[in-house]
């Protein structure tokens, strides 16, 4: 059974344990997941499905928030109003058949406006960012257009929380207008209790269909990283990543 997960601090020299029982959030699920919560300094970390959360999965629309960074520093995009012009090709997600701003294609997880930029960016400069980014590898050829959708580009749950970590840290190599830039669009949630900052992705034409949702949350109890991704096969299932997600926090008493 993945029931987790043991907290420990140190107090005074005593062990003080808080049980956050995340099977009851998996429990009713009609998919496979998992979920990692990590504070800062890593001292404290809650994990459901361990051997999912090592698992290297498709990272989708995740990596619209490193994208985001390298198209702000390439100059092809200079803030959240910066406008992708829709050439008039009609989509199955009727949102995105219109012109869209940076803000707009991140939040409702634009595909086309992103193979936009990858366009501009090109193989041998994704090749140089992913390697200084350490955001897993590439092969020396892949498909410009969907590298992050097909499973060329994987991350593990563990993975994305370190990288979530940095970037947080602004330990990546990016200007801080892409910092900026990125924190503005990336705020899922604004409320008197927290803030969150996320995003999610779905890779469906892959050997293992998965649905994420990563990010951070700033609360009262400090801040905290998630990756929560499923084994999601159908749109019907995608509001599951966000809701078994806060419902996780919220069992930690993060929120």
């Amino acid at each position: 059974m993945n029931k987790l997960v043991i907290f420990i601090c140190f107090i005074s020299m005593n062990v003080v344990s808080k049980e956050v029982d995340l099977e009851k959030v998996f429990s009713n699920s009609p998919v496979e997941g998992t979920i990692v919560i990590e504070n800062m300094d890593g001292s404290t970390s809650y994990v459901y499905n361990k051997t999912r959360a090592s698992t290297k999965l498709a990272v989708a629309s995740t990596f619209k928030i490193p994208n985001t960074l390298i198209a702000v520093d390439e100059n092809l995009v200079s803030g959240k109003s910066s406008i992708f012009e829709w050439d008039g090709t009609e989509h199955d997600t009727k949102e995105w058949n219109q012109d869209l701003t940076l803000a707009s294609a991140f939040q409702l997880s634009c595909v086309w406006c992103y193979q936009e930029i990858a366009q501009n960016v090109g193989i041998t400069k994704y090749k140089e960012y992913i390697s200084a980014m350490n955001y897993g590898t590439l092969p020396d050829n892949f498909d410009l257009q969907n590298f992050w959708l097909d499973g060329t580009l994987k991350l593990s749950a563990y993975e994305q929380i370190h990288f979530l970590k940095r970037l947080y840290q602004h330990e990546l190599p990016f200007s801080p207008k892409a910092f900026n830039v990125l924190k503005d669009i990336m705020l899922a949630e604004n409320t008197e209790k927290y803030s969150m900052f996320a995003k999610s992705g779905w890779a469906r034409r892959v050997e293992n269909p998965v649905g994420w949702y990563v990010g951070y949350i700033k609360s009262p109890t400090g801040t905290w990283f998630f990756a929560t991704n499923l084994a999601v096969k159908n749109a019907e299932q995608l509001y599951l990543r966000k809701q078994m997600t806060m419902n996780a926090l919220k069992s930690a008493g993060i929120i």
